[in-house]
């Protein structure tokens, strides 16, 4: 067998160190290596019918003499299959003499020639990769990225009398994402997501809260105070159904592909947002700071100058639960961590079952009488606006938020 062949049909290589208690040559090594191991193995293993039949290669020997003591490398080539050469590798540490002398054989290593081939294959290809980007010059490069960019600039267009910068498919689509400017509106286009519209500052135009009231709509800000600021008026004046943020320091309009795509993959309904984000509770929190503040100077104001007159405090007693919140709020119980609701009628029969992932729309499709709808989950304003258009008199759940305008007609019971 040439070499040549050796080469295209070995799988595996087998590395094994001999040492012998004299001196030994080559000749004496492969005779060893097929008459101690003859029998030994069925007549499948047999090395000498192995080699002739080409699934082992020539035996390599290289070994060396020294002070009466011969040390070497036995490599055996093998096409056979992994468990095969495993079974060989061990056989040839049953032997233990080399022509007149006692030696023994460790088998070191079973070699992949096929991992190492793929292992050279692909540094190979990082180099043939390599020069192909170097061969591409500085002004190839900016020829490239012109065109680029003159197909996103082609491909933008502009919704509302603001003329806000949006992406081609923002009059069609169902579902819209508003982005802040127009450098996001392009980063979005250069990974095929069209149904972008940008706000252009942080006063949010209104065309589009009208917009979001229509559609499905997801809100994508910068990860920075601006966003925030963008983020808290859009929620103001417009209808925002899902949120998601840039990473914390980073704008839209930087973001690499696979950053835009998790971003989209990980937006959240916007109670749910709300519900773990005080981003819109931090004027409050100042106002009432503020409020306390002067609530407290006027207090000390009035100990100073009528000490004299100050009066027993009167605990006021807690205020005692009515027995249609206390049922509500049991049964409200029952649905606890199942991410469902329900909706009834003034009966409190249940006429029909919802995901909580669907209220908003549920309630927003309700065609007859309901009274109640009680559901596993977080009240929001929104929810609030749009049971008040059907008719609902009471929303139970185990928390609400952000509730700023409360209809009259609209009894909201909590947990908390």
């Amino acid at each position: 067998m040439g070499k040549g062949e050796e080469l295209t049909t070995t799988k595996y290589l087998i590395h094994a160190q001999i040492t012998a208690n004299g001196i030994v040559e080559k000749p004496d090594v492969v005779g060893a290596v097929f008459g101690q191991t003859e029998g030994l193995l069925s007549n499948d293993l047999d090395l000498r019918e192995l080699q002739r039949t080409g699934r082992i290669g020539r035996i390599q020997v290289n070994i060396h003499s020294n002070s009466g003591r011969a040390k070497g490398e036995i490599v055996i080539p093998s096409s056979l299959d992994r468990v095969e050469t495993a079974i060989l590798a061990a056989s040839l540490e049953t032997i233990n003499r080399v022509g007149p002398c006692e030696a023994e054989i460790r088998t070191t290593k079973v070699e992949d020639v096929r991992a190492v081939k793929r292992e050279q294959v692909v540094n190979r290809a990082k180099e043939i990769y390599k020069k192909m980007v170097e061969s591409v010059g500085p002004t190839s490069m900016r020829m490239i990225e012109e065109v680029r960019e003159a197909m996103r600039v082609h491909e933008i267009s502009e919704y509302g009398e603001d003329r806000l910068p949006a992406g081609p498919s923002i009059h069609t689509s169902d579902a819209i994402i508003v982005v802040e400017g127009r450098s996001d509106v392009l980063n979005l286009l250069k990974y095929g997501i069209k149904n972008t519209v940008a706000v252009e500052g942080v006063s949010v135009p209104r065309s589009i809260g009208e917009l979001s009231k229509k559609r499905t709509t997801t809100a994508f800000v910068d990860g920075d105070r601006g966003g925030e600021l963008i983020l808290k008026e859009l929620l103001q004046i417009g209808d925002v159904d899902y949120i998601t943020r840039a990473p914390k320091g980073k704008e839209v309009e930087d973001l690499e592909k696979d950053e835009v795509l998790i971003a989209l993959r990980d937006k959240v309904p916007t109670a749910q947002f709300l519900a773990t984000s005080n981003i819109l509770n931090d004027n409050n929190k100042k106002e009432n700071n503020k409020r306390h503040d002067r609530n407290d100077r006027n207090n000390n104001k009035k100990h100073k100058y009528n000490r004299r007159e100050e009066k027993p405090i009167v605990k006021e007693e807690p205020e005692i639960e009515d027995d249609e919140v206390s049922l509500m709020k049991d049964m409200l119980k029952e649905f606890e961590g199942s991410g469902s609701g329900a909706i009834l009628d003034e009966a409190l029969n249940m006429t029909k079952e919802v995901e909580v992932e669907n209220i908003y729309e549920e309630i927003k499709n309700i065609d007859g009488t309901a009274d109640t709808v009680i559901f596993d989950g977080v009240i929001s304003q929104r929810l609030v606006d749009v049971a008040s258009q059907k008719g609902i008199k009471k929303l139970v759940a185990f928390k609400s938020v952000n509730i700023v305008k409360k209809p009259q007609d609209v009894k909201i019971i909590t947990i908390d």
